[in-house]
């Protein structure tokens, strides 16, 4: 499980609802005093697939960008597929 701290602006849940509406992609909600701040990401099995990775930072991003949050376009992908070829994954399902 990944947190991912919600930006500044961006309504947590409607992103959330986007992100299964739009993409069929389902990130968790968080509770208590973190609700609202930070999504939960899960990080297990199919979820650490290489291509449900770059999907879901590519859904994610998109889904940010229409809430207004100053995502650079290409960013996590870009920065996932660097870190893929720099712990020689690139090519393997599985993330590491």
């Amino acid at each position: 499980m990944v947190a991912v701290h919600v930006p500044d602006g961006v309504v947590a849940d409607a992103v959330r609802g986007a992100m299964l509406t739009d993409f069929g992609i389902e990130i968790g909600t968080s509770f208590g005093p973190l609700h609202g701040r930070v999504w939960r990401i899960g990080t297990m099995g199919h979820n650490a697939r290489r291509d449900a990775v770059l999907l879901t930072l590519a859904a994610l991003e998109q889904v940010l960008r229409a809430a207004g949050a100053p995502v650079v376009a290409g960013g996590g992908v870009g920065a996932a597929l660097e870190s893929y070829a720099d712990t020689g994954a690139a090519d393997s399902g599985a993330a590491t």
